[in-house]
């Protein structure tokens, strides 16, 4: 049998089986599976407002799903997309709350955003390149810091003016990204915002450089073999920073874009866990750019869909479970695969 039909069908039997054991799991939670998935279907895409929030959930995964699938493959097994994430929304809210010239402070916001995700990572850059740590155990641990410092200034610098509550101000007006659905006729407004479409660029500028440039092949070579890298003159060190601040600035844009385009404030729960998901629509994708926009909207509909399952009669936690039965599905197929000499799926070996 054709190699790629045998990997698609495993694949399909990975799923399938997953499917039956999250079936089986609504079924002992009391519910039919078949209703559960309606009910999720409908609350995902039955209707434009439900269509534009699943693409709304959809866009901060895209980034940081972007930002983990360039670290690993460089095998920098970059776990701190979600710290990322939370100080580069720290930053756009710093700079979209002062008073600044409106022409320029959107771009100020994103550019502030990126540049915080990228300084976070660049910590645990410097930890591993000149101190030999670890980047699974400090940007992990960056996280904690991270949400700890988030609490820390919804309470102190930027906290809003009157003081009330543990949040910042309102974004100012020039800072926000332009909604593109608003109301019309019998249809309500969407939150649909123009950030979407920067993910979607950055998207393709990721996978050209990933494919055509001279860094991208770098990263890629000291992914498959640092020391054959070495030997063939790229340089490793300085290869191994530029992917970090690369993908600490997607994450810290994926930040940005969420308190310029929904948001619009900072809260000291702003997160939903997409820096943690996004390792999961990293790892499902195959680390390629062009199908993490497939498994970003697929997690998306997930997360959109989720309140809607409650109709079925069931908690809305059951879509982390089915999170987590996918995952393991994509686990059982690389071991799988490898067990039959497909070599499995590399943190390095995904093409675009």
């Amino acid at each position: 049998m054709n190699k790629t039909v045998r990997d698609i069908l495993l694949f399909l039997l990975c799923l399938a089986c997953g499917a039956v054991v999250l079936a089986g799991i609504v079924r002992a939670a009391g519910a039919s599976p078949v209703a559960v998935a309606a009910a999720l279907g409908k609350g995902a895409f039955g209707s434009r407002y439900n269509l534009v929030e699943t693409v709304i959930q959809a866009t901060p995964l895209l980034l940081t799903g972007l930002a983990v699938a360039i670290s690993f493959r460089c095998r920098l097994f970059n776990i701190g997309a979600e710290g990322q994430l939370v100080v580069g929304a720290m930053a756009a809210v710093a700079v979209g709350t002062r008073p600044l010239p409106p022409s320029v402070q959107l771009l100020l916001c994103l550019v502030a955003g990126a540049s915080a995700g990228a300084l976070w990572a660049g910590i645990a850059a410097v930890l591993k390149i000149y101190r030999g740590v670890q980047e699974v155990l400090s940007t992990l641990l960056l996280n904690f810091v991270a949400v700890q410092l988030l609490a820390y200034a919804v309470r102190g610098p930027l906290q809003e003016s009157a003081k009330y509550y543990p949040q910042s101000d309102r974004m100012n007006i020039p800072a926000r990204l332009l909604l593109l659905l608003p109301a019309t006729g019998d249809l309500p407004a969407t939150r649909l915002h123009a950030g979407v479409f920067i993910a979607l660029v950055v998207t393709v500028l990721i996978w050209f450089y990933l494919r055509f440039t001279a860094g991208g092949f770098a990263l890629r070579a000291v992914g498959a073999g640092a020391g054959a890298a070495e030997l063939a003159g790229i340089s490793v060190r300085k290869t191994l920073m530029k992917t970090f601040l690369l993908s600490g600035a997607l994450a810290g844009l994926a930040g940005a874009i969420q308190v310029c385009g929904v948001t619009y404030f900072l809260g000291d729960r702003f997160s939903g866990g997409y820096g943690y998901t996004a390792i999961a629509v990293a790892l499902l994708a195959n680390l390629s750019p062009g199908w993490i926009v497939v498994t970003a909207l697929f997690f998306g509909a997930l997360t959109a869909g989720s309140s809607s399952v409650q109709t079925a009669g069931v908690s809305p936690v059951v879509i982390q479970v089915m999170q987590a039965v996918v995952l393991f599905a994509l686990l059982a197929f690389g071991y799988l695969r490898g067990r039959k000499g497909g070599g499995g799926a590399r943190a390095g070996g995904a093409d675009a």
